[in-house]
């Protein structure tokens, strides 16, 4: 049984992964097996500091020992989740288990700079350290229905995506909510993309994205009305178009990351998640410059 340290109690996550983990308060087609949560350090927050004490009382009530400092972490766990909301914060959090080759979950957003996402990525390869970031939205099974279609309908050529897109200050543009619905885009179309381009209003947002091989995807971001997830995908025999229902998803992010937490291997390549970032902050860039178009920022060789 892989022992899973949590890290920062600023987000739901913490409650809905522990139910899932430790077979607590929710149905048994819900749980996740392999891992267990037994320790969490609640940490602090910029974004939602009000969450803190509720969430680390609900946990504590379930057996989760709650330490003072992240390092008291050490030796007890075997696996990390870093949980903040802020990713600017994820390098930090993060840094001292990469370091010490400890298999490492990073919540969305990633980051919030290509910079930190690059020191993160290199520090998981140095130290040899499986580090995986996703959105649970990647999991759902729709989005993994989508995928299947492929064997009936051929490639997908382009796809659209709506998201509900809140904004918050400590996640610039689409890194707070509408991350989620970027990360389903790529769960589609794979990386690749080179170019965007965001009409924006605070209502909402359209980005556009232009791949390599000369397909599309878009992004719609919903501020106003029903938000939500979904998308319809375009292949070349067909289509097919679905609404996100349920909360299916965590249970099948936490299959992906208690694979990773036991093989070592990370199940999404690590310059795909650098991109997803890359992507949120050109349209952001491209917002910020009335909808003008932006290259996608490319690692560094």
């Amino acid at each position: 049984m892989i022992r899973v340290g949590l890290v920062d109690f600023d987000t739901s996550h913490v409650v809905a992964f522990t139910q899932r983990l430790n077979h607590l308060g929710i149905d048994p087609s819900d749980w996740v097996e392999g891992a267990k949560v037994v320790a969490g350090w609640p940490g602090d927050s910029a974004i939602m500091p009000e969450r803190i004490k509720g969430y680390a009382e609900q946990l504590s009530s379930c057996g989760i020992e709650l330490v003072s400092r992240p390092e008291e972490l050490y030796g007890k766990i075997d696996a990390v989740m870093i949980e903040s909301q802020q990713g600017s914060r994820h390098l930090e959090r993060a840094r001292p288990f990469l370091e010490r080759g400890m298999p490492t979950f990073v919540d969305k957003p990633f980051a919030n700079s290509l910079r930190d996402a690059d020191e993160m990525i290199a520090l998981a390869r140095r130290h040899r350290a499986p580090l995986m970031t996703a959105s649970a939205l990647r999991y759902d099974p729709r989005v993994q229905e989508a995928l299947a279609k492929r064997a009936q309908l051929g490639r997908i050529l382009s796809a659209d995506v709506w998201t509900s897109a809140a904004l918050h200050p400590g996640n610039p543009g689409l890194l707070h909510y509408g991350i989620h619905g970027v990360e389903m885009l790529y769960t589609l179309l794979g990386a690749g993309c080179r170019r965007v381009q965001n009409s924006f209003t605070e209502q909402g947002e359209v980005v556009s994205g232009l791949w390599a091989g000369g397909h599309t995807g878009t992004v719609r971001g919903l501020r106003e009305g029903a938000g939500g997830f979904g998308m319809a995908v375009h292949y070349e025999k067909g289509h097919f178009t679905a609404q996100v229902e349920g909360a299916a998803f965590y249970r099948e992010l936490l299959k992906a990351v208690v694979a990773m937490f036991q093989t070592g291997r990370p199940p999404i390549d690590l310059d795909e998640s650098r991109e997803v970032i890359a992507f949120i902050l050109a349209a952001k860039s491209s917002a910020d410059r009335r909808g003008a178009g932006i290259d996608v920022p490319r690692p560094r060789s």
